[in-house]
């Protein structure tokens, strides 16, 4: 099982294919496992970097706080360790939070960024993503984490014909050890970093779905603050995009990427 300490934690990471390396981020709750449709169609023409990020998956699950910027620098060492100097860098939903942290900390490293389903900080009242992450937090405690990827399910995946994919994210979302979800959860309060995004000048696509929790038009609001930064949207799709909408997603994907390479050489 490839592992590389980090910060005396030891994360799981995996690679596939060969050139230009691209990293691909997951969000809160899950693994490497939400990129199994986009790992193939990438690793035909770049170097395919996922990982676990620490409380998640096969990596270690230190006690908490955890916060944003520890998720950036873990993501730092293991491309050091990889010899990796700079990679496209891609993150849905939490990892899209990681994305932008990292691509702020470390802009040496970032060839292009991509954001699927995210923002750079909070959105809204404050007291209202507060209350989300209580919640949350609240339905682990009291119910444990089965429960939450029971809650969670019929939002990502609602149409009749997705029953195989909801099953499939419940049995992974149970998975989870309660502390270290509860602290990646918490990891996103208190953090925002909308004021910065004006000095990420490296290539960005942002994917939204219609059908996410936040609206397009708060996507369109934070890209228009990047001043290489473009919108695509995905029609009848919800937050989970990569899995749910693999056929939208990925053509969008390696359109971007292969602009990227062919301005770069």
């Amino acid at each position: 099982m490839p592992m590389i300490a980090v910060d005396q934690t030891h994360l799981y990471y995996e690679v596939a294919g060969a050139g230009q390396p691209v990293v691909l981020i997951h969000g809160l709750g899950s693994s490497t496992r939400d990129w199994e449709a986009q790992v193939p169609e990438l690793a035909q023409a770049y170097q395919v970097i996922t990982l676990d990020l620490r409380g998640h998956g096969r990596s270690d699950k230190p006690a908490g706080p955890y916060q944003i910027p520890m998720f950036a620098a873990d993501l730092a060492g293991l491309l050091g360790a990889l010899g990796v100097a700079s990679a496209h860098v891609v993150g849905l939903s939490l990892g899209g939070c990681v994305a932008f942290q990292f691509t702020l900390d470390y802009p040496s490293m970032v060839r292009s960024l991509t954001l699927v389903n995210t923002a750079p900080g909070p959105g809204g009242a404050p007291e209202q993503f507060e209350r989300e992450i209580a919640r949350r937090v609240g339905i682990v405690q009291q119910m444990g984490m089965r429960a939450m990827g029971q809650a969670l399910s019929p939002n990502l995946f609602p149409k009749p014909e997705q029953a195989a994919l909801r099953a499939t994210f419940v049995e992974r979302w149970a998975e989870n050890d309660p502390q270290a979800y509860i602290a990646a959860t918490r990891s996103m309060l208190n953090w925002d970093v909308t004021d910065h995004l004006s000095s990420i000048t490296c290539p960005v696509l942002v994917i939204g779905s219609d059908q996410d929790y936040s609206p397009v038009s708060a996507k369109e609001a934070y890209r228009q603050l990047m001043p290489n930064a473009r919108l695509a949207v995905i029609p009848n799709a919800h937050h989970a995009v990569p899995m749910e909408r693999p056929e939208a997603f990925n053509p969008l994907l390696m359109q971007f990427l292969a602009e990227q390479q062919s301005s770069t050489h």
